[in-house]
């Protein structure tokens, strides 16, 4: 992910503190560990090359990719259905590589819908999306809605009309981007509060370059996270730290769903963070998330 890309030599500059716990929150979490909250942790791609010889076992196929994602992540952040609207059969056959496992695949919408012209008059289009993800079956996890960067909050009567026409028996998580959402307090407070009222997420974004995606507020019990890191930097580690200790507050005060996905401007180094933040997860919130396992040993954690 480039979104909020720096150069290197400026992170040192760059306050990563996540902002307070928002007063708002209150209002979605009841204050009480849930029984077996769900954790979800992932990437956005299994189609890895650089993964091959490091959690994929040497001449991996690209079509056997999947296969061995499965055995290192219980959730995958899909961004293939960003570009391109799969029919069933296709979506079905990338169900089954997760068995009986419990394992959530969180696509992303079509950017046919949500990146070119408006967002109304697309009924025929969202339904072909639809028809295809459904397929997933179990392993249908939230599907997340991205507007482009350039989507401003002066569109904000076409973006809730767009959301509240979403079929309300399936998760949803909104990410917005364009400052405007952020700059002003009225204009967040409306977004997060609308959200709240149609039980759909916002997604979380944290990134280097934009501190402002890292709100920290929940419109439902469920939270659905999008980590960019840069390629093990020493920041890295401190942020994830930082994450643990806010997310074993939210799972301690009723969290029900969390959804963690990691990304790197260099994806080659997502295994290495992911390992680091695992073992550090499970301790501190008594989880047991499988990690990934490399095929040699790294030196790098």
């Amino acid at each position: 992910m480039e979104f909020g890309r720096v150069p290197v030599e400026e992170l040192d500059q760059i306050n990563f503190t996540l902002p307070a716990e928002p007063a708002f929150n209150q209002q979605v979490l009841k204050g009480k560990r849930v029984e077996s909250p769900k954790v979800y942790l992932g990437c956005a791609k299994w189609g890895r090359t650089e993964w091959v010889g490091k959690i994929y076992p040497l001449k991996t196929k690209e079509k056997d990719f999947l296969d061995h994602y499965v055995k290192h992540y219980n959730s995958i952040e899909l961004n293939a259905t960003h570009y391109k609207v799969y029919g069933a059969a296709g979506i079905a056959k990338w169900a089954s590589k997760a068995g009986d496992q419990d394992f959530m695949f969180c696509p992303k919408m079509y950017q046919g819908v949500t990146h070119r012209g408006s967002l109304l008059n697309k009924e025929f289009i969202t339904t072909e999306f639809l028809r295809g993800i459904v397929a997933f079956e179990k392993h249908l996890g939230p599907v997340f809605v991205q507007v482009s960067d350039a989507f401003t909050a002066k569109r904000k009567e076409e973006l809730f009309s767009f959301l509240k026409s979403l079929p309300t028996d399936m998760q949803f998580f909104l990410e917005v981007r364009h400052p405007d959402w952020f700059g002003k307090e009225a204009v967040r407070d409306e977004l997060f509060e609308f959200l709240r009222s149609i039980n759909m997420g916002i997604v979380i974004t944290d990134t280097s370059g934009r501190r402002d995606c890292a709100h920290m507020h929940l419109t439902v019990p469920k939270a659905f996270i999008r980590y960019v890191g840069n390629s093990l930097h020493k920041t890295d580690y401190t942020r994830v730290d930082e994450w643990i200790e806010r997310m074993q507050f939210w799972l301690d005060n009723g969290l029900e769903e969390l959804y963690f996905f990691m990304h790197m401007h260099d994806e080659a180094f997502s295994p290495e963070l992911t390992v680091y933040m695992v073992d550090k997860m499970n301790a501190a919130c008594g989880l047991a998330l499988q990690k990934p396992t490399f095929v040699q040993p790294s030196t790098l954690f």
